[in-house]
């Protein structure tokens, strides 16, 4: 059974440090890009970082630039995102997918194929 599942979610105060877990099963995690998404309530999905296959390629949307870094162990089949400097803006539960490609691009939601089912992140003092 392919699954993604995250995992490390929790509240935090501002400043704080979170890592977050993706583990894989199922497929071979290391063949593909893995991309970190989120979703604050009433807002719309927005990516976070990728890493591509091999990790030689990583990405990350501006507001968590400095802050956040993505790697991966695929020998664990694990994809991880530590999270530092938390600010209460970061609140969203956080999701992790991917659309089976070994490089990280910009794609449409619809185009990944495996989603985990998200861990709750809370930023507040």
């Amino acid at each position: 059974q392919v699954q993604l599942v995250e995992s490390g979610g929790g509240l935090v105060q501002p400043g704080g440090s979170l890592r977050l877990s993706c583990a894989a099963s199922g497929f071979t995690l290391g063949d593909y890009a893995i991309n970190w998404f989120r979703q604050a309530p009433g807002k719309e999905r927005e990516g976070v970082s990728c890493t591509s296959s091999r990790g030689g390629s990583i990405y990350y949307t501006d507001s968590v630039k400095g802050r956040f870094t993505i790697s991966r162990d695929n020998a664990k089949n694990t994809v991880y995102l530590q999270m530092n400097s938390l600010k209460p803006e970061d609140t969203a539960v956080y999701y992790c997918a991917t659309a089976r490609r070994p490089f990280c691009m910009v794609l449409p939601a619809r185009a990944y194929d495996y989603w985990g089912q998200g861990t709750q992140v809370t930023v507040s003092s």
